[in-house]
C-alpha cells in the first residue's frame, strides 16, 4: 500500500518519494525552480499568511497553530480535489509533501499529512 511521506525540500528526491506535493505558499528561499522537483503545488491548501505568520514556526504555539490550520483546511473550498488527487495518486504510488521548514516535527506539511489521513481513513 502506498503512504503519504514528508520530505524537505533542501534535500535529495527519495527514490520512492513517487508524486510530490509542494504544500508551503511561497517557494522554498534559495531553491531555483528547476532544481525542485514536484508534481502539484496547491497554494491554496497552505496555511494562510496570517496563521503562518502568527505561529513563525514556533514549536511552543504548534498545538494551537495545529487546531487553526485544520480549522482553515475544514473551511478550504479546495479540499476535496486536493484530497481527491491525492487519493487517485495513491492508488499508485507514494505521495510526497514536499516543505521548507527546518523543523521536522513542527511545521504545516505535518498538519496536512495528519489531516489528509484523517480524511481518507489511512
Amino acid at each position: 500500500m502506498s503512504k503519504i511521506k514528508l520530505h524537505r525540500a533542501y534535500e535529495e528526491k527519495g527514490k520512492d518519494d513517487g508524486y510530490r506535493v509542494l504544500v508551503d505558499r511561497l517557494w522554498p528561499r534559495g531553491i531555483k525552480k528547476e532544481d525542485l522537483p514536484y508534481s502539484l503545488w496547491p497554494k491554496d491548501m497552505a496555511p494562510s499568511d496570517k496563521l503562518r505568520e502568527s505561529f513563525n514556526h514556533d514549536e511552543d504555539k504548534f498545538d494551537d497553530f495545529k487546531k487553526s490550520y485544520k480549522e482553515e483546511l475544514e473551511d478550504n473550498k479546495m479540499k476535496s480535489e486536493f484530497l481527491d488527487k491525492v487519493k487517485t495518486q495513491l492508488q499508485k504510488h507514494n505521495v510526497t509533501f514536499v516543505y521548507g521548514a527546518k523543523d521536522k516535527k513542527h511545521n504545516q506539511a505535518v498538519v496536512l499529512k495528519e489531516w489528509t489521513e484523517e480524511k481518507l481513513n489511512l
